[in-house]
């Protein structure tokens, strides 16, 4: 079990555990590849990104199929290295969660999660996706809600 999953088990939402197989870290889009390989929608699986706004690491919850807008993000934001986003979530590349991170950052949720129901985000390792409602996710991460993808 992931910090991530024993985060959703202790607050004691409803969550489902998605299981996938034959995606690599070094896939071009890997967030695509994971939602294809679950059979989803792109705009249905979330991607968990750290980036560094005006000196903070700050996580970004944005659908696979786009990118965070830098501008939105803040002034002065560029993604955080993989060394340093691993230190800081405890978590490896591929499987960062937003959800039962090593030290809580800020977090922003990108409106669009919204939109759905339930939601899929890592939980916390390559191969493992955690399906939640995204009002629980925001719930539990403190995240702010605002439009973040491009």
């Amino acid at each position: 079990m992931t910090p991530a999953v024993e985060a959703a088990k202790r607050a004691g939402i409803e969550y489902r555990l998605h299981e996938y197989e034959g995606v690599e870290v070094a896939d071009r889009d890997y967030a695509l590849a994971v939602a294809a390989a679950l059979g989803r929608p792109a705009g249905q699986l979330f991607k968990t990104l750290v980036a560094s706004v005006d000196g903070t690491l700050t996580v970004f919850v944005v659908p696979a199929d786009r990118q965070l807008d830098l501008r939105a993000a803040g002034k002065r934001t560029t993604l955080a290295e993989r060394a340093q986003a691993e230190r800081a979530t405890g978590y490896v590349v591929g499987g960062v969660s937003p959800l039962g991170q090593r030290k809580r950052l800020p977090t922003a949720v990108d409106e669009s999660a919204l939109e759905w129901e339930t939601i899929l985000v890592s939980a916390g390792r390559r191969g493992l996706q955690i399906e939640l409602a995204p009002q629980d996710l925001v719930r539990l991460t403190e995240a702010r809600v605002a439009r973040i993808a491009a």
